[in-house]
């Protein structure tokens, strides 16, 4: 039965309601309707794609575009990067073993550490160095050490009488009741730069009963490579110390035991050394320091006993970093201390290894013959050279000008190393790449480095003297410089010279010029090939080959300022690197224009236009077209934009001030502003002193608005300054007047900064920032004022008289007053005052200062 029931539930099941059988029928209908369903989607789903391709596509290509965006976005920042520290891609002016013993032997060894008082060392990267530290014994504990030049020290006076800037020098040492004098002369043989001896006399300089007791401290270090050997003799003395290094090879350096004169006997003296290792150049003074201990007994056969410091025991640092397991590569340091009464003398004499030949050693009566015919070939170069003794100068002018071209050629320092830089590109600042610099330095004790606008200056007195030297210096400065064709500003190239700079100096940026004037010591270059005789071709032709090798880093530097340094309009300039934070400086400075605070626009905006910067582009694109001509290279461009900037009419449309009759940069100024002490709120019941001090900031009570620069000082004169003005144009007739004007630019010892009717002048730029161009006397400036007057004097046109008066006014101006105060101060100073002509700021300053040399000479 159940059998039954369920076939004919099966066989009802598939019946249809007209009793026919309908099973595969409705198989069939189910199939196609799955089928026909399954087609309608395909057939939507192929509708769809077809009407949503472009909008796919358009999206896709969007993303992809996106994403090459990034990606080329990421590979130019990173390329934009890299460009800053992408060293230029023309060959290297210098070849990298220029300053090598075997390529110039008699220039190897120098007196190239301008930063400490008497110190020598090699043009290398990693040179063994030399020096001289001294301290007087007073009995007490004080220590007074000298090295480094300090300002601080307060020595009466220090610098170089005499040097020739290659083969010996005399110097003299002023310090509180003693005298030092240091020479040394060199002597070329063998194959590592030769020997070198140096001289150090003490003599008492006050009328005290009892003479002074000194301590010398003759030291040699090594830069993390090489090594040193201490040879000990009887009474702690260390007799000598040998050596190896790769520049050198094998060296031996001998301290000669003092002598009450070059003729005496031995002096009584006591003697000290240490011998330890060093994580650095700049850490020297400290180690030496740290090893002092006042123990030692001073006791001489006829004299009073006492006690003094000498160099002791130290732990090196580096120990404790060991133990720590930090490593870093360390040098060897060795001091001599010898300590004796005034007065003495003695001799440090170096001899290298290599020197196999030599016919006696350098001390003694054969150092005092050398040291004759060095001087007396110096005299008679110097008045070749300079004339001033056939021009009736009196004998302490002649001294005061020997004494600014030795402290010239004494303060060129030798530098190797890297320097901070940073891009808007990076994040972080970078590495330099790691190069050598060979250069004068602006002033030993505070600006111990190279400065770019300096330069130019410096060279503009040494290549009257040595121009192979100014030829090293010029390859050395544009060997720096990267595939932008920037040279950082300001070389800090090691730990050294990192040492005397504030941490926020330190980092270069690529957007920041300095003024060119290395094109002014490259014009000298060529006057000199222009006077050269057609006989002396070997001059001249040595004398191209330099400019060929400089030419295609000349066209990347000045492409650079044409581009980066261009103003709003065409043909006009715009200092970059302003101060940003206005809301701190009366007037913000442009450090890199060179004449920091001077007065420009009160308010940096993109609409600046810098008169000083057109003339040096006028200037530099002048120079760069004679260049090209003499190369036989295209000229045509330089020309062009030298007679467009030269041009008076354009230089009058762009700067000239009918208002202030005077040529004048252009910005958004208002003169309405003035330095105040801003509120701070103090609760009732607050104790003050938790409180922030109250700043003096900047109140602005009158809007700026575009318009000249309303100021009268240096940026005024440049047409002027740089030759740019015809001589016969009606406003040199100006400029002439408000210099000679008292209550202006005129004084009686040279050209104010700052017109003394200036509301800035003279002003404080901040609470802590005193006036700098604002009033003070400058030589650089002033020299370039004498020059122009002496052109002006000589050229056809109306105001030939007029210059001439004021080129003699000025130039006697400045000779009594800066010889004056070398002979009141010791030294040559930075700047100097407006009102009383005192020396101010650093000193010595034997940078630019200097020039009055060529001045005395009448040398343009």
């Amino acid at each position: 039965m159940g059998k039954k029931m369920g076939k004919r539930k099966r066989v009802d099941s598939n019946h249809s309601k007209d009793g026919s059988d309908t099973i595969p029928n409705r198989k069939e209908e189910k199939k196609k309707d799955i089928a026909n369903s399954t087609s309608n989607h395909k057939k939507k789903k192929k509708k769809l794609t077809v009407d949503q391709l472009f909008i796919y596509i358009s999206i896709g290509l969007c993303i992809f575009f996106i994403c090459l965006w990034f990606i080329y976005t990421f590979y130019m920042r990173s390329y934009l990067a890299k460009r800053i520290v992408t060293p230029h891609p023309s060959d290297k002016i210098l070849h990298p073993n220029s300053t090598s013993a075997a390529v110039s032997p008699d220039r190897f060894w120098g007196s190239y550490r301008p930063q400490v008082y008497f110190g020598m060392k090699t043009r290398s990267p990693k040179s063994i160095v030399t020096g001289l530290m001294w301290m007087r014994q007073d009995g007490g504990g004080d220590v007074n050490l000298r090295h480094t030049c300090e300002q601080g020290d307060r020595l009466q006076s220090y610098g170089w009488l005499m040097h020739d800037g290659v083969s010996f020098g005399i110097q003299e040492i002023r310090d509180t009741d003693f005298t030092l004098t240091t020479e040394f002369v060199k002597r070329t043989g063998g194959e590592h730069g030769g020997d070198w001896t140096w001289r150090v006399t003490a003599k008492q300089q006050s009328s005290t009963p009892q003479a002074p007791v000194i301590s010398l401290l003759f030291y040699v270090a090594t830069d993390s490579q090489g090594s040193l050997q201490a040879h000990v003799g009887e009474k702690n003395h260390l007799g000598s110390v040998t050596g190896f290094s790769e520049e050198l090879g094998h060296f031996k350096l001998t301290f000669r035991k003092p002598a009450a004169g070059e003729t005496a006997g031995a002096k009584y003296a006591s003697y000290n050394h240490l011998k330890t290792v060093s994580p650095g150049l700049d850490k020297l003074t400290d180690i030496v320091k740290n090893s002092l201990d006042g123990r030692f007994i001073y006791n001489p056969p006829s004299g009073e006993k006492r006690y003094y410091i000498a160099v002791d025991t130290y732990k090196p640092p580096s120990l404790q970093q060991q133990q720590r397991g930090e490593t870093k590569k360390e040098g060897d340091f060795a001091v001599h201390q010898v300590t004796v009464q005034t007065p003495f003398q003695m001799e440090v004499l170096f001899e290298s290894g290599s020197f196999r030949d030599r016919p006696n050693q350098l001390v003694g009566e054969v150092m005092t013959e050398e040291l004759e015919k060095r001087k007396s070939a110096f005299e008679v170069k110097f008045e070749e050279t300079f004339g001033l003794q056939r021009q009736g100068y009196a004998p302490a002018l002649i001294k005061f000008g020997k004494a600014a071209l030795s402290n010239m050629l004494g303060g060129m320092g030798y530098f190797y190393g890297q320097s901070v830089v940073q891009s808007v590109y990076n994040e972080y600042p970078l590495a330099y790449p790691e190069g050598p610099l060979f250069t004068a330095v602006p002033s030993r004790s505070f600006f111990p480095r190279g400065f770019l606008w300096d330069e130019g200056f410096h060279q503009l007195l040494i290549s009257k003297w040595d121009p192979q030297i100014t030829r090293e210096s010029l390859a050395h400065w544009l060997d720096l410089m990267n595939v932008e064709g920037w040279i950082p500003r300001e070389q800090i190239l090691d730990d050294e010279a990192r040492s005397k700079v504030p941490a926020e100096f330190i980092v270069q940026r690529n957007e920041n010029a300095n003024p060119p004037t290395l094109f002014l010591a490259l014009q000298k270059l060529l006057e000199r090939v222009s006077g050269v005789s057609e006989a002396d071709g070997q001059a001249q032709e040595h004398t191209n080959a330099f400019l060929r090798r400089l030419f295609p880093r000349l066209q990347t530097w000045f492409e650079w300022y044409n581009t980066t340094q261009a103003g709003p309009l065409p043909n006009s300039y715009r200092w970059r690197g302003r101060d940003k934070d206005t809301n701190l400086f009366l007037n913000p400075k442009t450090l890199t224009s060179g004449l920091d605070d001077y007065p420009r626009a009160s308010h940096p905006s993109q609409d600046e236009r810098h008169v000083d910067l057109y003339c040096w582009m006028a200037l530099a694109s002048g120079i760069m077209a004679d260049v090209a001509k003499l190369l036989g290279e295209p000229h045509q461009e330089y020309e062009r934009i030298y007679q467009v900037l030269s041009d008076n009419s354009l230089l009058s449309e762009l700067h000239w001030s009918e208002q202030l009759k005077a040529f004048s940069d252009y910005g958004n100024h208002t003169q309405a502003v003035v330095l105040q002490r801003e509120k701070v709120y103090v609760p009732p019941g607050q104790p003050r002193h938790q409180f922030p001090v109250a700043r003096l900031v900047r109140s602005v009570r009158k809007a700026p608005k575009l318009q000249y620069v309303n100021a009268l000082g240096y940026v005024n004169l440049f047409p002027f300054l740089l030759q740019i003005l015809t001589p016969d144009s009606p406003k040199l007739e100006h400029i002439l007047k408000d210099m000679r004007d008292e209550q202006k630019l005129w004084t009686p010892y040279g050209l104010r900064s700052l017109s003394k009717s200036d509301p800035l002048y003279m002003k404080r730029n901040t609470e802590h920032d005193a006036p700098y161009w604002r009033g003070p006397i400058w030589i650089n400036i002033n020299y370039l004022a004498i020059r122009a007057l002496h052109y002006y004097a000589n050229s056809k046109g109306p105001y030939r008289e007029k210059a001439a008066a004021l080129y003699q006014d000025l130039r006697k101006n400045i000779i009594e007053n800066v010889n004056r105060q070398y002979m009141e101060t010791g030294y040559i100073w930075e700047q100097y005052s407006d009102i009383t002509g005192r020396g101010q700021g650093s000193h010595p300053f034997t940078g630019w200062s200097a020039l009055s040399l060529l001045i005395m000479a009448e040398q343009y």
